[in-house]
């Protein structure tokens, strides 16, 4: 018995398959290389909040850049620290951290409303302080999250990143003279093709990373139609670690600070959902303490990077649908797409190239990305039971509902502040509906009936039982006809014509 304990170990040094599909180990390049396919993935969308607050706040190029690095360096951090995980900080599941794009609207109202960009950040360290001490009660939620919610959730993930796609594919600045311009969407769907050619090659390698090699080519395409400048990636500083402090001391406003907490709790809701998704399609066991570990850091990330000139964390989405297109599902993976992120941090110079990729090749990928996310949420709905319950009213009604601000993106504008910044995002408002829906339905029981919604009798292929009396032993259905055991045929009368029983 002790030569078998003392050989457990030595097993496992050798390569033994891991216990969680997560902690599968690759070779470093392999690991680099998928992990640069992450970081692809998710450029465009960590550096669009800084550009736009940068703007807000009337900031020059040079400290719009800053912003931009010092979100690269902090979302490296926050990604590693995920993936990675210490006690009590990291959910260890494949998931991206960057800035929160939730925050966004709130942080340019802050701006605008005189606290300029110390008031953001100092309201970002409060609110996710607040968000760290509340995270206990959203890691005990895992028991409201049945198929019937994480499937509309899932699918609602994918659905709404799909105008992230759009935007881009049409090249991603809608007051460009070539926004939706024939050449950029023929890149986007160039990039596209390449994507699911690849992925149809017998090689499971260059099936893995055929977003990366789509985004290479599309870029060299970009590049042989002058649709890709690389003039900027000299100009500026080669090596720049983020200054703490850069634009001074924070400060605290009470109304900056509630504004954010709402924020705070968006992002909690869509980190919960996401931290979900990725463990279905992983999958592997996802509980409360998981989710826990998971909020835990990132409440600790965001509160940390107002110090390095950075806003909220949350989890990337996109990124998601990364996971579930290559079948990689080693959180390492993602711990080295992390490491490149907080040197493209250090290294501006390095950054510019990735920025370099045309917006139009994000889009033709992402197209593929964002719908895969969509379909791993159907495929969770399909296990989901539909007879004898209204769960198929859960599902129509969470999506419905969570499509609307992106149907309308004006559909709230005329409601309190507080209000639409939790409904704006088409996720929190299903993942909401849902989890509501669940409750009412599936777990309040009381005042349920068995003659439910008539959508609910849709969901299944009902017989009356007088019509199975009028059935002998024997009787079978053959293309369209009743025959009896006999082999001659049963002939059937209209319900006008039938006789009465």
């Amino acid at each position: 018995m002790n030569t078998k304990k003392k050989l457990a170990p030595a097993a496992a040094e050798k390569g033994a398959r891991p216990s969680r599909p997560e902690d599968q180990r690759l070779p470093i390049g392999s690991m680099f290389a998928y992990g640069f396919q992450h970081v692809l993935t998710m450029y465009g969308g960590i550096i669009a909040p800084p550009l736009i607050i940068g703007a807000a706040a009337g900031m020059n190029s040079q400290d719009i850049g800053l912003l931009i690095a010092a979100c690269l360096f902090v979302g490296g951090l926050a990604t590693i620290l995920q993936t990675v995980g210490v006690p009590f900080f990291g959910s260890q599941l494949p998931l991206v951290q960057g800035v929160s794009f939730a925050g966004v609207s709130t942080m340019v109202a802050i701006v605008h409303g005189g606290g300029g960009i110390q008031a953001v950040f100092g309201s970002v360290i409060a609110a996710s302080l607040i968000g760290l001490l509340i995270t206990p009660l959203f890691s005990k939620i895992i028991r409201f999250f049945p198929p019937v919610v994480t499937g509309t959730v899932i699918t609602t993930i994918g659905l709404t990143l799909m105008p992230v796609a759009a935007n881009w594919a049409m090249g991603g600045n809608s007051k460009a003279p070539n926004y939706g311009s024939v050449a950029n969407i023929g890149l986007a769907a160039a990039t596209m093709g390449i994507v699911l050619l690849l992925s149809k090659v017998g090689s499971a390698a260059i099936s893995r990373l055929s977003i990366l090699l789509a985004m290479v080519l599309g870029t060299l395409i970009a590049f042989v139609f002058g649709m890709a400048d690389f003039s900027k990636v000299g100009q500026g500083e080669i090596v720049a670690f983020p200054t703490p402090f850069a634009f001074g001391p924070p400060t605290f406003e009470l109304a900056a600070i509630i504004s954010m907490l709402i924020v705070i709790l968006v992002t909690l809701t869509e980190t919960s959902a996401d931290i979900i998704a990725v463990g279905e399609i992983v999958g592997t066991k996802v509980d409360s303490k998981r989710i826990g570990n998971g909020l835990r850091a990132d409440m600790l990330s965001s509160a940390v990077s107002p110090l390095f000139n950075s806003f909220t964390q949350s989890a990337f989405a996109q990124n998601v649908g990364l996971v579930a297109i290559t079948g990689v599902k080693s959180r390492f993976v993602v711990s080295a797409g992390g490491v490149i992120l907080v040197v493209l941090g250090l290294l501006p110079v390095l950054g510019r190239v990735v920025a370099a990729v045309p917006t139009p090749v994000l889009g033709g990928a992402g197209v593929v990305l964002f719908g895969t996310v969509a379909a791993s949420g159907i495929r969770t709905l399909s296990k989901v039971d539909y007879k004898n319950n209204m769960n198929l009213i859960v599902v129509a009604a969470s999506i419905g509902f969570g499509m609307i601000p992106i149907a309308a993106p004006a559909f709230y504008d005329k409601f309190p502040s507080w209000f639409g910044t939790i409904f704006h995002s088409g996720i929190s408002s299903a993942a909401v509906m849902a989890i509501l829906l669940n409750l009412l339905f599936n777990h309040l029981r009381a005042g349920n009936s068995d003659n439910q919604s008539v959508f609910v009798a849709g969901t299944e292929r009902l017989v009356r039982a007088e019509d199975l009396r009028c059935l002998a032993e024997g009787d079978r259905f053959e293309n369209g006809r009743l025959i009896d055991c006999d082999g001659k045929e049963v002939p059937v009368k209209s319900a006008e014509k039938a006789p009465e029983h």
